[in-house]
């Protein structure tokens, strides 16, 4: 990657991970999935990961991932679970790339066919 796209990304992705220690690898691997997010839509603020161990599940590992886009509008929120965190990761990233083609999707549908504004009133004759 870029250098300057990586210091842009660093700075717009945040990354928690709770109840275990993020390791170099993982992260690394975290942050080039989820750079496929900021090449969709320039407007992106943050996105915020986190991602939570649950410690109940006895020897299986079981993870719960959340990711929250910042966006102009309302932020898209997707959540993921399952018992690798890697796979928890991809399918975090499909759902919110999902959320942004279909928020993409809606916007360029409203540009391209605006609805006609109906008026109750007669409007007056222009001469």
């Amino acid at each position: 990657m870029n250098p300057e796209i990586t210091d842009t990304f660093a700075s717009k992705l945040k990354l928690q991970a709770i109840h275990f220690d993020l390791t170099d690898a993982m992260e690394a691997v975290l942050r080039e999935k989820f750079a496929v997010l900021l090449r969709h839509n320039d407007y992106i603020i943050r996105i915020n990961v986190r991602i939570h161990k649950d410690q109940t599940m006895g020897t299986e590992h079981h993870f719960t991932a959340t990711g929250q886009i910042e966006i102009g509008g309302p932020d898209l929120v997707a959540s993921s679970e399952g018992k690798d965190a890697y796979d928890v990761a991809d399918e975090l990233v499909e759902k919110l790339d999902r959320l942004l083609q279909r928020r993409h999707g809606k916007r360029k549908d409203r540009r391209n066919h605006p609805q006609e504004t109906e008026i109750e009133a007669p409007l007056p004759k222009v001469e």
